[in-house]
C-alpha cells in the first residue's frame, strides 16, 4: 500500500500535507501534487493534513488512474518539503467535480 494525490488537489494545492512528510515524497506541479509511490513510506501522515481529502490510500477502489499519475509526475516534477503559497481561489475548486480536465502537466517550482 502507498498514499497517492487524487483529482481533489487540482487546483486546491493546499500544500499541508508537505511539510509533516518523513521522506520528502511530494513532488509539486503546477496545480497538482503528487506523492512518489516508490518512496513513500505509508505512514499515513498526510492524509489527514490535507484540507481537501484528496490523499487517500492506493487500496481504495478506482484509483488506479491516480496511481499511474503520481508515480509519471514524481519521476519529472520537483520535489517539495516545504509548504508554499496556496492558489488564492483555492478553496473555490475545493470540492469540485470533474476536476481532472483541470490538471497541467507542468511542473511546479518545487522547494
Amino acid at each position: 500500500m502507498t498514499y497517492i494525490v487524487t483529482e481533489n488537489c487540482i487546483k486546491c494545492k493546499f500544500m499541508d500535507c508537505v511539510e509533516v512528510c518523513p521522506v520528502d515524497c511530494f513532488y509539486e506541479g503546477e496545480n497538482f501534487l503528487v506523492i512518489n509511490p516508490d518512496e513513500c513510506i505509508d505512514c499515513g501522515v498526510c492524509e489527514p493534513e490535507c484540507p481537501a481529502e484528496a490523499i487517500l490510500p492506493d487500496t481504495e477502489d478506482g484509483l488506479d488512474e491516480w496511481l499511474e499519475l503520481n508515480t509519471r509526475f514524481s519521476e519529472s516534477w520537483p520535489n517539495i518539503t516545504t509548504k508554499g503559497t496556496s492558489p488564492a481561489d483555492g478553496e473555490e475548486w475545493d470540492g469540485k467535480d470533474g476536476k481532472r480536465a483541470e490538471l497541467s502537466e507542468n511542473a511546479g517550482t518545487g522547494a
